[in-house]
């Protein structure tokens, strides 16, 4: 009897570690985290912007109304792009990706806006803007995949030349976001590339050597841009008197900014960065605002909500049979986490200063619609796993 009792109890115990790689609750999982760092990077939003608003001599609430408009929007187009079949995604891949790329290089013309250096941006200024590395993102998520599968299917006959079409378009998708100075979306894409050709079955020798080239492109990048060197060397030296005014400044009030924070925080509304101290506080340095005002329990609760994103998107990926979706999955995880854990690493001084958002956090509308858009797509892709499939069916109807 006592034996019996413990071995329920052991399989209670391995029902409750199960349910951690439970498909559907990882589908849920996805959409709660997603749901709950949308909705309060709205509030972090109001709450970091508002006193710069009232300096520019606009309304406090001008920027999170912005924000607010940016989250339905999203919302809407992430429900529609929920509700797209798979085999839609991959019939418009390529035409999806050329369209991001065309748009990439619209900012290298008199049509592009430059804000804070990089001209990554279309649009008219003050009326509106928009970021089409965003889009490149997203196309490289869905479209990478498919290429990249097609491709190793085709290895054996055709050798490396079988991957010269994904290999192609990714270099011109990185060197048109590069040639408007944005190490940071880079980077990002960078991952992106990496992960879909690692996951699927891009030959290892050749990987390696293309990272190496990688390295020495980026390297030759950096050393030949004196700003770009110095941001670099302000994260890793001690600062001089004159930099603490100049390269320094940012990093040293987030800084700030996350060591006032404490444990519980000072409260929210309450940080005193954000007066003018803290350039881009509801925007690339919006963390370090959520440190300071709702302290480590906060900033901890926000790497939990990433952690939960990525795991149930991995999780789902690695129970599917469709390889392309699975690719998808991993895509969009890295993308999403990755992009996170850069500007965390930013925020806290361990990597350089670089313009990449929080995603869903941070204030801009490219990156919170794309965000919740790819957020769209991974829950179409999620829909094609058989359990995720049957539990969401009696929802949906």
């Amino acid at each position: 009897m006592h034996g019996g009792h413990d071995s329920n109890h052991d399989d209670r115990g391995s029902r409750g570690i199960r349910a951690l790689s439970n498909p559907l609750w990882c589908y849920h999982g996805f959409r709660i985290a997603v749901v709950a760092l949308t909705c309060f990077g709205v509030i972090m939003v109001f709450s970091s912007s508002s006193v710069t608003m009232i300096s520019l001599g606009v309304s406090p609430w001008k920027q999170a109304i912005s924000q607010g408009i940016y989250c339905v929007m999203g919302f809407v187009l992430g429900i529609i792009a929920a509700h797209v079949p798979l085999k839609t995604y991959r019939r418009f891949s390529f035409p999806l990706i050329c369209c991001a790329i065309v748009l990439q290089l619209v900012t290298l013309t008199p049509l592009g806006v430059s804000v804070n250096g990089n001209a990554g941006w279309i649009g008219i200024p003050g009326v509106f803007t928009m970021q089409p590395a965003e889009v490149v993102k997203l196309s490289l998520c869905v479209w990478m995949p498919a290429a990249v599968e097609r491709s190793t299917s085709r290895y054996e006959a055709d050798g490396i030349k079988a991957y010269a079409k994904p290999a192609g378009v990714f270099a011109l998708c990185l060197l048109s976001v590069m040639a408007g100075q944005d190490l940071g979306t880079a980077m990002i894409l960078v991952f992106i590339g990496a992960v879909a050709m690692l996951i699927g079955g891009f030959p290892l020798r050749w990987f390696f050597g293309i990272v190496v080239l990688l390295v020495v492109f980026i390297v030759a990048f950096v050393v030949t841009s004196p700003n770009r060197m110095k941001r670099i060397l302000a994260a890793y030296k001690p600062c001089t008197s004159d930099d603490v005014a100049g390269v320094c400044y940012q990093a040293i009030h987030a800084k700030y900014a996350m060591g006032s924070g404490g444990l519980l925080g000072v409260g929210i509304g309450n940080s005193r960065e954000k007066w003018n101290y803290l350039p881009e506080a509801h925007n690339d340095f919006i963390f370090a605002i959520i440190g300071e005002e709702t302290g480590f329990i906060g900033a901890v609760m926000v790497i939990v909500l990433f952690a939960i994103l990525g795991w149930c998107l991995v999780c789902v990926a690695l129970q599917m049979k469709n390889r392309y979706v699975a690719m998808v999955l991993v895509c969009i995880a890295m993308w999403l986490v990755g992009q996170a854990l850069v500007n965390i690493m930013v925020v806290i001084g361990f990597l350089p200063v670089m313009g990449v958002p929080l995603p869903f956090v941070s204030a801009g509308g490219s990156s919170l619609i794309m965000c919740l858009i790819a957020a769209g797509v991974g829950v179409s892709m999620m829909r094609v796993h058989p359990q995720i499939n049957a539990g969401t069916s009696t929802l949906n109807s």
